[in-house]
């Protein structure tokens, strides 16, 4: 009897060892936090069927849209942490958005595990075709001349064009009205038509206009050269220092996630971005693949949350 109480122990003991299979064994739900059509939907199309292959389970888009995408992230962060809810995250969503928000529903450094960096997107400052000003210093020499008189426009208040061109005010010392509209589209469309003389806007939204010559870059906002703008300079270059603005998008899951799900995931994720055709179609929509593991997400987003919350206070920028 004693003995086969040990045996019944050990192989009782052992149940739920032998119960847990390898992760994945079920679907994965990949939350876009952004309506269909967008960048965010575009990235997850791609990406979600490569990682259903090579993880031998479905990974099931499901769109949650609102608040800027802080409530698509909301949902993966209350999720359980488990590895088998992601969530496509963007600088607006993770950082910008709960900078703004005096009751921010999640915290990125407490309530996500970070997976990977995806893309980069440059926000460019752009002009019209027939605009006066023909380079970054000849609009800056305006600007201070009349402060406050020429007026740039985005997609929106508070978002990361907003904020691209409240950053480079800031460090470079000068003034322009800020004009929100309800999109890239009609941002550009009124660029165009001379409503406003300058706007800020995702590179990917512009590229049309920045391919057949109706927009003119002055400058671009990332650490290095586009390579679909190899003639326009960074800020950095113009001796515009810590002004930097791109927005990344990239993968989180739930806070407490098991590490090696988390590795595992990035290391999935990676092995998709470095695919060529991804690549390639990344270049064509102005947004250069980064990849990266966990740590490097992780470093990204404490860099940019004071930068953010320091071009928010200063610029005084509140959003109802």
């Amino acid at each position: 009897m004693f003995r086969l109480l040990i045996v019944l122990c050990a192989v009782f003991g052992a149940m739920p060892a032998l119960a847990q299979a390898p992760f994945p064994n079920r679907p994965i739900r990949f939350i876009v936090p952004f309506a269909p059509g967008g960048s965010n939907d575009f990235t997850a199309r791609l990406m979600a069927p490569r990682m259903a292959a090579s993880l031998g389970q479905p990974v099931v888009i499901e769109t949650r849209s609102g608040a800027g995408g802080m409530t698509g992230v909301d949902v993966a962060a209350k999720a359980p942490a488990d590895g088998y809810t992601v969530a496509l995250g963007t600088t607006g969503a993770i950082v910008i958005g709960p900078s703004l928000s005096r009751t921010p529903p999640f915290v990125a450094e407490r309530d996500l595990a970070p997976i990977t960096l995806a893309i980069n997107v440059q926000v460019p400052i752009v002009v019209p075709a027939q605009s006066p000003y023909r380079n970054l210093q000849e609009l800056l020499a305006a600007a201070k001349a009349q402060p406050g008189k020429i007026t740039f426009g985005s997609s929106g208040a508070g978002g990361m064009p907003h904020l691209a061109g409240e950053l480079l005010k800031l460090r470079a010392g000068f003034e322009m009205q800020h004009v929100p509209f309800s999109g890239a589209g009609p941002a550009t469309q009124a660029a165009l038509a001379g409503t406003v003389q300058v706007i800020s806007a995702a590179q990917g939204s512009i590229m049309a206009q920045l391919r057949s010559g109706e927009f003119r870059a002055l400058v671009q906002t990332g650490a290095a050269r586009n390579i679909d703008l190899p003639d326009t300079p960074t800020q950095e270059e113009l001796g515009i220092k810590d002004a930097n603005s791109e927005t990344f998008l990239a993968l989180f899951a739930p806070a407490g996630t098991p590490a090696p799900v988390v590795e595992l995931l990035a290391r999935e994720v990676v092995k998709v971005l470095q695919r060529p055709d991804v690549q390639e179609r990344y270049r064509q929509a102005g947004a250069p693949v980064v990849g990266g593991g966990p740590e490097e997400l992780r470093a990204r987003v404490a860099r940019e949350v004071p930068i953010w919350r320091e071009v928010i206070r200063a610029s005084k920028i509140a959003v109802e």
